[in-house]
């Protein structure tokens, strides 16, 4: 179901996506209050949003949504604005899954590229149990399987290395918040997320957790109690002289940034003194750095799966070895504390 109040856009995302043999459109209306009335009716597998709506915004038509007919939501977004993309990030965190850039014509440079993004975030997006998740929302979850033994001695860590994908601005921020805004440790991150978002996405964060955050600069030395951002389309890695590096490397895995880069420097520079966290994501991006950093000696933590909206990066981990322990989202954020103070 396409939901867009103005009547070009509508047409042109009811025309790109039409042209996609995975995709069928069916419905397509102008508001939120249309998108309510028509969804019992419709049922359909997932919802494009715009944010900017007539009466009701996107954000609230998303938290009616998922209150009362949980439905995979990909927010359709205009990038540039600071409002909307303000409001785009508070409607993942209502339970929108992913945000894409709004096509502007078909004339424009990049449309291919942008339609092609839309098609493919919808599909991927209309597999996701969100209707499972919800039912999971209010549930405590039972004491994951006990890990496997840590050495007693372990080194202070010296830095903080995070990565998320699908349901991640939402995850990151509930991590982040729980940590104090003297937390000894620089944060690297990397969420995937489309290039135009990621210096909106910095902002909201920044906004909603204690600590500062902002896009990460090549070359830069990072700081305790900061957190730096993958820019898009950009790899995040610590050199070895301790330093920033953001490179336009060929993509991993279809990744750009990667957190299995990410992952894989800090622990060939850090070794045993980093500390890494996998949470929600698609695919399986971050497993292989993250078992690299265990075996260097280094702390991990993975998204325990009662709580991650797509149970894959954690999964990867977790599978190959790679993850010290498996901890609900709740839980994450006291323990990297823990840890921290333990580093001072």
């Amino acid at each position: 179901m396409i939901v867009e109040d103005s009547l070009v856009v509508r047409r042109l995302l009811n025309h790109i996506i039409s042209r996609d043999p995975r995709l069928t459109v069916v419905a397509a209306v102008a508001s939120a209050e249309e998108a309510l009335q028509e969804l019992p009716r419709v049922r359909p597998d997932v919802i494009s949003m715009d944010i900017r709506l007539p009466g009701m915004d996107g954000l609230e038509a998303t938290r009616r949504i998922m209150a009362e007919q949980p439905t995979p939501i990909v927010v359709i977004a205009d990038s540039v604005e600071d409002s909307s993309l303000r409001i785009s990030m508070n409607a993942l965190r209502a339970g929108a899954l992913s945000v894409v850039e709004k096509p502007v014509g078909m004339e424009t440079g990049g449309h291919e590229r942008v339609s092609e993004t839309i098609c493919t975030q919808l599909y991927i997006m209309s597999e996701v149990p969100v209707i499972r998740r919800r039912m999971m929302a209010g549930f405590r979850a039972a004491p994951p399987a006990a890990p496997r033994p840590e050495p007693a001695a372990r080194q202070p860590a010296a830095l903080l290395g995070i990565a998320a994908s699908t349901g991640g601005p939402p995850a990151l921020a509930q991590v982040l918040g729980a940590l104090s805004a003297d937390f000894p440790l620089p944060v690297l991150l990397v969420q995937h997320m489309g290039a135009a978002f990621m210096e909106g996405f910095a902002k909201w964060l920044g906004g909603v957790v204690p600590l500062p955050v902002a896009l990460a600069r090549d070359g830069e030395t990072p700081r305790p109690g900061h957190v730096y951002v993958a820019p898009g389309d950009c790899h995040l890695m610590l050199a070895p002289q301790g330093y920033l590096r953001v490179t336009k490397d060929r993509p991993v895995a279809s990744q750009r940034p990667a957190a299995t880069l990410l992952f894989r420097s800090m622990a060939e520079t850090l070794g045993p003194r980093g500390l890494g966290v996998l949470l929600t994501g698609m695919g399986e991006d971050g497993a292989v750095g993250l078992v690299q950093m265990r075996q260097e000696g280094a702390f991990t933590i993975t998204e325990h799966e009662s709580t991650a909206v797509v149970y894959g990066m954690p999964a990867a981990a977790v599978r190959m070895g790679g993850s010290s322990i498996s901890l609900p989202l709740p839980l994450i954020g006291p323990r990297l504390q823990q840890l921290a103070r333990a580093s001072l």
